[in-house]
């Protein structure tokens, strides 16, 4: 039987209505695929945008900019009777760009006719508080009056704004004055507009009518002549964005501007323009904003700009660097005048002011004012600062500084310092700029500083010598040597003391065997004789009778924290102090006793006015009131007769000073420290590199505190006497008593009990010495 075949399975062929079906599943899932990508392409975008949105609304809501800290110099208090020169209110005119004219009219002007003047003082803020303009007049005795003798205003004492002195910018660089978008004059907003974007109240944060117009004109011109941005893109490119040229910057520039108009008013974005635009350049210092800006070029609040100033201003958003008025004066006044014909044209001014507006020059300031012109200072406000506030707060938190400086004060320390250490130089045949030097004057009660000088190049930003040098003080000591000895009980100004030959065996075995700068013993002297001429031998000796420890110990107690080794050198001035320490120290010993530490700040207040600290006076007694006043009177000898004698070839005789020179070993260091009723002043001169030099603290830095002085108006000594101390003659030689028609007598102050019992030979004398005379009248 034959096998049978396998058959064969027939496919059953596929319907047409079976091919539809599989073309119609593709295809639905071509669309499904497309549909779940578009979904999730908007969702991204979606997310993106929100991502974006919420990037805007935290800048924009919060701390949109970090705030640069500003520092601001005391305003100076003008009224009747005021301790200010005819010179000082010069200077501080100047300093402040107020400008001469013949008649005054408007806030920043000043007229000086004779001994008369007119100032009109500018509008300005003080903390929280807005201080209107206001005209005033005061007169002066004389040219060289040193104080103001008839003075009238609207008050009895009136204040000028305080000069900017500087800022602690953020790291960014970039510095800028928040200003409220009410406190900007309307005619500025409504030119900004006209010039920039016409159409800002009517768009959504992009215009297309503008970027038509944009390419049609770069069309035309076949070059890129004009933008079409709008206010609000141009705020987002400066807020948010980089300088990168690419789709996804524009994509992003797009949706930042319209989250910002969506999310805020015009108001709220044309008030961040105003003061986040870019508006020039200062070293490394960016000007941001209308109100920094009219205070750089103009120097005035930005509520005072007039027609052609503001013209000018907003000429230069278009570009700062390119249309600047102190690098392109032509260009610049081009800009401005483009700008006030547009001005015209959108009938925001006549043609009266048009023309008037356009016969006026460039008013900007000769040159753009440092923001460190005084870097010394500046650095001792820092570091004062520092003490009580981060780093980070001070470079972002927009803080206001107002500080102890005297401007007026501050440039004549400046001048006596660079002139006198160049006339030095020539007089001794030290090679030039070889000297340097630091100055620091304070004033006597308040502890305030009014002037640091750190180089005899001023506006040097290196090594400030005022605060940082630490040079041996040679017998800037020996106040407190002999402060020493008188609150012991056991020394009076008359107790003799042996100048002669020193030999003291020291730990290690060697001997100490210190010497009197001349050479020359003198064998007993008064003690005051010994200080007024600064007697090595006899200081030395006193300091190993009453203790190192003790003299030591009085050095910190006049405000000195540094350790110090109790060695007997200390006594002649082996101690490493800076300029700024030993004004804390001589301070002390003039503030009859009592310490109060140096302060460079009054007041510190937040970027919204309110006040966040004050540094009040901090005072302590530091040594009696008894040896205090004898100290100062034996300093006062010290500049009448003593080795600072040479102060009053220039000063008038009835100015009474005490003061104390110093001097280091080969002439390395020349110091002098020196007081009035008002004001102490601080010099050291030296070499960086240490060298010996042919200058004594009386032939080097006297001279400078003496140029100074000689400028300053300031208080003679008055010190009331206390009850405990009274004025006995005695004879200069012995230290006996004697009477004043006694041939070699001198009136001395004693504490009660101390004065010497046994009396002098008298041999009688015609005439007393008349700075003598007067010595006891002021302290009496």
């Amino acid at each position: 039987m034959a096998a049978r075949k396998p058959s064969k399975t027939r496919k059953k062929p596929a319907s047409r209505n079976s091919a539809k079906k599989t073309t119609v599943s593709w295809r639905g899932r071509i669309w499904r695929g497309l549909f779940y990508v578009g979904l999730a392409a908007v969702l991204l975008f979606a997310g993106y945008w929100g991502w974006m949105d919420h990037k805007v609304r935290d800048r924009f809501a919060g701390a949109k900019w970090e705030l640069a800290a500003r520092i601001y110099a005391r305003p100076l208090e003008l009224y009747a009777g005021a301790p200010v020169s005819a010179q000082m209110l010069r200077l501080e005119l100047k300093g402040l760009n107020y400008q001469p004219v013949e008649k005054v009219v408007r806030p920043g002007q000043f007229s000086w006719q004779g001994n008369r003047v007119e100032v009109y003082r500018r509008a300005h803020k003080l903390g929280a508080e807005m201080i209107p303009a206001l005209p005033l007049a005061l007169t002066f005795t004389s040219r060289d009056a040193q104080q103001i003798d008839s003075f009238t205003a609207d008050d009895a004492i009136v204040a000028l704004e305080p000069k900017e002195i500087g800022s602690i910018y953020p790291a960014t660089g970039e510095d800028r004055v928040l200003t409220r978008l009410q406190e900007i004059p309307p005619l500025l907003g409504e030119t900004l507009l006209a010039v920039e974007d016409r159409s800002f109240m009517d768009h959504h944060g992009i215009s297309l009518r503008a970027i038509s117009r944009a390419f049609m004109a770069n069309l035309k011109a076949g070059a890129v002549v004009q933008g079409g941005s709008t206010l609000t893109q141009q705020l987002v490119k400066n807020m948010y964005l980089t300088n990168e040229r690419s789709l996804i910057r524009k994509l992003n520039e797009a949706l930042m501007t319209l989250s910002l108009e969506w999310h805020y008013s015009k108001s709220d974005i044309l008030e961040a323009y105003l003061n986040e635009v870019f508006l020039g350049q200062s070293g490394n210092r960016a000007i941001h904003g209308f109100a920094l800006a009219s205070q750089f070029y103009f120097n005035k609040n930005v509520s005072a700009l007039n027609t052609e100033e503001i013209a000018l201003l907003v000429g230069l958003v278009k570009g700062a660097s390119f249309y600047s008025p102190w690098r392109q004066p032509q260009r610049s006044k081009a800009r401005r005048d483009t700008v006030l014909a547009v001005m015209r044209d959108s009938g925001l001014i006549t043609d009266v002011e048009l023309t008037h507006a356009l016969a006026q020059p460039l008013t900007v300031v000769k040159s753009p004012a440092s923001q460190h012109a005084y870097p010394a200072f500046v650095g001792l406000v820092k570091q004062q600062l520092l003490r009580d506030y981060p780093l980070e707060l001070l470079q972002s938190d927009g803080l206001t500084i107002y500080t102890t400086l005297a401007p007026s004060v501050q440039t004549m320390a400046e001048e006596s310092l660079s002139q006198t250490l160049g006339q030095l130089e020539t007089q001794y045949k030290i090679p030039a700029s070889q000297l340097q030097g630091a100055v620091v004057v304070t004033a006597v009660g308040s502890g305030e500083v009014r002037a640091v000088v750190g180089d005899r190049n001023p506006r040097y930003h290196g090594f400030n010598r005022a605060l940082d040098t630490q040079r041996a003080i040679g017998s800037l000591i020996k106040p407190a040597l002999y402060l020493t000895a008188l609150e012991s009980g056991n020394f009076t100004l008359a107790t003799p003391l042996d100048d002669g030959p020193v030999e003291h065996e020291l730990r290690n075995g060697d001997v100490w065997t210190p010497t009197n700068f001349s050479g020359i013993d003198h064998g007993l002297v008064p003690l005051y004789t010994a200080l007024a001429n600064s007697y090595n031998q006899a200081a030395a000796r006193l300091g190993l009778e009453i203790g190192i420890d003790e003299v030591v110990d009085t050095v910190h107690r006049l405000g000195v924290e540094q350790a110090i080794a109790e060695v007997p050198a200390v006594v002649l001035g082996a101690v490493d102090l800076s300029p700024l320490v030993v004004s804390d120290y001589f301070h002390t010993l003039a503030n009859e006793g009592i310490y109060s530490p140096l302060r460079a700040i009054r007041e510190v207040y937040a970027a919204d006015g309110a006040r966040l600290r004050r540094y009040p006076l901090n005072a302590r007694e530091a040594i009696s009131s008894n040896a205090s006043y004898l100290i100062d009177f034996a300093m006062q000898i010290t500049a009448r007769q003593g080795t600072a004698r040479k102060l009053y070839t220039q000063l008038p005789e009835s100015l009474s000073v005490a003061g104390k020179t110093g001097t280091t070993n080969d002439q390395r260091d020349s110091w002098f420290a020196g007081y009035t009723g008002s004001d102490l002043g601080v010099v050291w001169v030296g070499s960086d590199d240490n060298a010996p030099l042919p200058l004594t603290g009386a032939t080097g830095a006297l001279p400078v505190w003496r140029a100074l002085f000689k400028q300053l108006p300031s208080e003679s000594i008055n010190r009331v006497q206390p009850p405990e101390v009274t004025f006995v003659w005695v004879d200069a030689a012995s230290g006996m008593l004697s009477g004043s028609e006694c041939q070699g007598a001198l009136l001395l102050p004693f504490v009660k009990g101390t004065q010497p019992h046994q009396r002098a030979n008298c041999e009688r004398m015609k005439r007393r010495e008349s700075w003598w005379r007067r010595l006891w009248d002021e302290n009496n």
